[in-house]
């Protein structure tokens, strides 16, 4: 019988097989022979269920990865003791779950989202980060299952649901913003498709530059005119939210003409190209911009910003500083504090050896523990974390996680290696 099915241990077009020489395989010594058999579409539910508690981890990986595999099997594989197979049963789960309809036995609907729930509820974050990815944009998701995981603790768990997931009423997110302790809570809420009024007052009074920053940004975002104009009040001494502003669709001539006031040259140019002007509104435009260039003069500085390093010449000049040994902590520490965000993000990915656009993702992710393990990675020091996590990722004091004894790195470097994968698989946050 081995003999005749080694074509599909060697990659060949499996045979069919008997219920006998299965339960024969099950208990066979061969944990090559067991894997092979776990990953069959065409394998009967008790042999799958049999191997669910296979001692061979390679097995019930296998097992795990099945979408033959009997969901009473999949209840016990949920509780595995190997983060890989709960990890394996949580993208099999995830990808089946908007597939269950109402065609579906209401048993095996029940049992699936008893597994999606256990995995829910995981020790380890990537497992609830897996889930949390898959059922973004689900409809059919048990709501106490979609609230949970909008309040977890770990951001890249929580910011996919609150981004994406259509279960989440306004009510919803107003309690999240409410107890939010991350600033990449509510920014992951700020880029909703059409955020509501009163989740943006919501958002706005929350205090939070960066989440107003990516509200700014969100064309669908129904922000108020008198909320509008309370930001540009305060938005001269909030560089980061000009250009939003300066791009933001249907803005009134008196919010245009003040913001022509204070923002930099670079962007002045594009509020005066604006396509969406009206024609009387487009001639004060750019009267109001020729004004502002005569009156400060074209060597002038003009009031706003400063002129921000292109991105190739943030690269060479991190480049030529690596190859002089001079990109150290001091020079980390000192470009987060400058807010020169495009140097650090090759001169992190330079001393970490990681993509800029991974470097770039972990930046957003609003995680004090994915912005301490790329430091570590980058083989810099606690105290430059600390920094980054203030300037780069623009956390709020109550989010920074602080050093161990004043210096030491407060995470193992298991827990640290594990985000650097994590944003390496996945350097679109997708």
């Amino acid at each position: 019988m081995l003999n005749r099915l080694f074509g599909w241990v060697q990659g060949k077009e499996k045979p069919p097989i008997t219920y006998d020489e299965e339960k024969d395989l099950a208990k066979d010594g061969d944990v090559e022979l067991r894997a092979d058999l776990a990953s069959r579409e065409d394998a009967r539910p008790e042999i799958l269920y049999f191997l669910a508690e296979d001692k061979s981890v390679k097995v019930r990986r296998q097992v795990a990865r099945n979408t033959a595999t009997p969901r009473q099997a999949d209840k016990i594989l949920a509780r595995d003791v190997d983060d890989e197979v709960r990890m394996d049963l949580a993208r099999k789960i995830g990808r089946l779950i908007p597939g269950l309809s109402e065609r579906e036995s209401e048993k095996l609907q029940e049992l699936t989202f008893e597994v999606l729930d256990i995995l829910a509820r995981d020790q380890l974050p990537r497992v609830r980060q897996i889930v949390s990815e898959e059922i973004k944009h689900a409809i059919n998701v048990p709501p106490d299952i979609i609230k949970r995981l909008s309040r977890d603790v770990e951001h890249i768990v929580a910011a996919p649901i609150l981004e994406y997931s259509m279960l989440l009423s306004d009510h919803d997110l107003l309690d999240v913003i409410a107890s939010a302790a991350m600033s990449g809570v509510l920014a992951s809420i700020s880029r909703r498709r059409n955020v509501s009024e009163e989740v943006c007052d919501a958002i706005v009074t929350a205090n939070d530059p960066q989440a107003v920053a990516a509200l700014l940004s969100n064309p669908s975002a129904q922000i108020r005119e008198e909320t509008l104009d309370s930001l540009i009040e305060r938005a001269p001494d909030e560089g980061a939210w000009h250009e939003p502003l300066v791009r933001r669709p249907s803005l009134s001539q008196r919010a245009l003409m003040r913001i022509a006031g204070f923002v930099a040259s670079s962007l002045l140019s594009i509020l005066e190209e604006r396509h969406d002007l009206e024609p009387e509104t487009r001639k004060s435009v750019v009267q109001a911009v020729r004004r502002r260039v005569k009156e400060e003069g074209s060597e002038a500085p003009v009031a706003g910003p400063k002129k921000q390093e292109t991105d190739d010449e943030a690269r060479k000049r991190a480049v030529e500083l690596h190859r002089k040994g001079k990109l150290d902590d001091e020079t980390v520490r000192s470009a987060a504090e400058m807010g020169q965000r495009t140097f650090l993000h090759h001169a992190l990915a330079l001393r970490s050896r990681l993509e800029p656009a991974v470097v770039e993702q972990i930046a957003r992710s609003q995680s004090s523990r994915a912005i301490t393990a790329l430091t570590w990675s980058a083989g810099l020091a606690m105290r430059t974390a600390m920094a980054l996590q203030k300037h780069y990722a623009r956390l709020p004091s109550a989010a920074i996680l602080n050093a161990r004894n004043g210096v030491a790195y407060p995470l193992t470097e298991e827990v640290m290696s594990w985000y650097i994968d994590y944003f390496e698989a996945n350097p679109a946050g997708k």
